[in-house]
């Protein structure tokens, strides 16, 4: 058995749906396939759960019509009316009727993970539509999380009797990426673009073959396309290169991806939907590492620096009640730094945590930030490839170990 998984944008109209099928039927016709929402789906469902909790019915009426219409014109096109999709209209419905009562991660995960199940009941009515044999799984029975919302973590054990226990026989099966569910049959989910990382959950709890994530780029790149207008295929990485691409933030593969496909052998491919008879990218258990150097950007970064208020040491009570904050509030480092007596970190600007970890931190330290910024991180690295990043930037911070730097930058453009 094989792995494929399939992102937003693959499934972003009915003609991404007809081309799924298609590879499905020349290249995975005993594959198990992972969804994800279509389109920019999950991005409507987070405004809907914002206008929910802030009680803002307009908007929320708004993003809800939205969602439907969206869902509705691509079932209609490819299979006409659609009783699933209908009914979990419902469902989402009905979950905005009460208050909002829970913690808003909690709210979050209820809510978000209907792109999941909507997409997956689209993509497997029209397979069977079209006499492929299609199952399709629903993978909040399958993935078992403890109660940690929007980054469950996964009971492994109990996922693995459950994914063997229903994966079976041959044919095509259907499931949804990101989503999970706890004990008390809550749903979770997985962090956000963790579809890949459901991928290679399956894999490892069924030993498949392989594991192949359909992108829209010819596979690996050494950079983002969106920021070099040249960039180099690379056609084969090592786990461990991998990894470290996916930590510092190359967004085609999940940094969660990789430990349990690594664990077992399994390769990963990273191959373009829109050409699926390219070879790709494959990752696997490889000797030789990168000779080419690899350029990741995350933009919309804050530089957040802390001083004690009573100009003592950054030193271990100090650290790990700084720690202890960003634990809390569920803020990821993306980088750190420190002197003797300051602490500065660098986190994606995320509204929905950030402002709150800020007056937390206020509490202990003296707070400062620069928002607006870049994070630049050039893995095999050389003068030539830092002064190229640099032009018409501000550098802030550096950090370099011996195969990577860091550049925290802003733009004078």
């Amino acid at each position: 058995m094989k792995v494929f998984k399939f992102g937003g944008a693959s499934v972003k109209d009915a003609a991404g749906v007809r081309n799924l099928a298609e590879i499905v039927r020349t290249q995975g016709q005993d594959a198990l396939v992972v969804v994800s929402a279509m389109g920019k789906t999950t991005n409507a469902l987070e405004d809907l759960v914002r206008a929910y909790v802030n009680r803002q019915p307009e908007n929320m009426t708004a993003a809800l019509k939205t969602i439907k219409e969206f869902h509705s014109q691509i079932s209609h096109e490819l299979l006409g009316e659609l009783t699933p999709i209908q009914e979990t209209f419902v469902q989402l419905e009905s979950l905005l009727l009460p208050p909002a009562i829970a913690l808003y991660d909690e709210v979050y995960d209820q809510i978000v993970s209907l792109g999941e199940i909507l997409s997956t009941q689209i993509v497997a009515a029209y397979l069977q539509k079209n006499n492929i044999a299609a199952q399709w799984l629903d993978a909040r029975q399958l993935i078992c999380t403890d109660i940690t919302f929007r980054e469950g973590r996964v009971d492994w054990a109990e996922t693995g009797k459950r994914i063997k226990q229903s994966v079976a026989g041959s044919g095509v099966k259907i499931t949804q990426g990101f989503i999970g569910q706890t004990p008390t049959n809550r749903t979770t989910t997985l962090g956000r673009d963790g579809s890949d990382y459901s991928a290679a959950i399956f894999a490892y709890c069924l030993n498949t073959e392989s594991v192949t994530i359909w992108k829209d780029v010819a596979g690996v790149l050494n950079a983002d396309p969106r920021w070099f207008d040249e960039t180099i295929l690379l056609d084969k990485l090592t786990y461990q290169d991998a990894i470290e691409l996916a930590y510092y933030g190359a967004t085609v593969i999940h940094p969660k991806t990789i430990k349990p496909l690594q664990n077992k052998n399994i390769p990963l491919y990273v191959r373009s939907f829109l050409k699926p008879e390219a070879p790709g990218t494959i990752i696997g258990n490889f000797e030789q590492h990168l000779s080419t150097p690899s350029f990741i950007f995350k933009v919309n970064q804050v530089l957040i620096s802390l001083r004690p208020n009573d100009f003592s040491f950054i030193a271990e009570d100090n650290l790990s009640r700084i720690f202890g904050r960003f634990a809390q509030a569920g803020v990821k480092i993306n980088l750190m730094q420190n002197t003797a007596i300051s602490f500065s970190v660098v986190v994606d600007n995320n509204q929905d945590r950030v402002p709150t970890l800020l007056e937390q931190l206020r509490q202990d330290f003296r707070v400062s930030y620069n928002d607006n910024l870049e994070l630049i991180t050039i893995r095999y690295y050389d003068q030539g490839t830092i002064d190229r990043v640099l032009v018409n930037k501000r550098l802030l911070l550096e950090q370099k170990s011996r195969y990577t730097v860091q550049l925290v930058v802003k733009d004078l453009g």
